[in-house]
């Protein structure tokens, strides 16, 4: 049996092919100078892309971070102001506070509120909820009897 090549394998005619392009010559680089701390990107090019961590890493580091530490969390400035605003709403007279009253106070509140929110965590998983909602933090007051304030 013969075959015949010219119309048994397509309906239409071969592609044509394209020549082989020669390889474009090489450029010789040209010397940058470096500056410390440059990295080996042109300067026109897009920066490195920033560290993308999973969702809840960043948070967890900041946890450990706050926990290692004793410093405030809250600013002094701003504290000291309100606690001058609130004690003027009770009396006429603006009175002057001391220092290291001032931080004793606000070391106080500052431990107050860290296990209010403690409180309100516990709240939070036990509902199964990783997000601590404000009911939490209400329940937590009203489970202590801090209803009031």
């Amino acid at each position: 049996m013969r075959h015949d090549t010219s119309s048994s394998r397509r309906k239409g005619a071969n592609p044509k092919r394209r020549p082989p392009q020669p390889p474009p010559p090489p450029t010789p680089p040209t010397p940058t100078p470096r500056r410390s701390g440059a990295s080996g990107a042109p300067p026109g090019a897009s920066p490195r892309k920033k560290r993308r961590y999973r969702p809840g890493t960043k948070a967890l580091k900041e946890i450990r971070q706050y926990q290692k530490s004793t410093n405030l969390l809250l600013r002094k400035g701003p504290f000291s102001r309100l606690v001058r605003e609130i004690c003027q709403g009770f009396t006429r007279e603006s009175y002057r506070w001391q220092v290291y009253a001032l931080l004793a106070l606000q070391e106080a509140a500052e431990a107050f509120l860290v296990m209010l929110f403690s409180d309100a965590n516990l709240c939070a998983i036990h509902a199964k909820r990783v997000t601590l909602f404000p009911r939490d933090v209400q329940l937590a007051r009203r489970i202590r009897g801090v209803d009031s304030l």
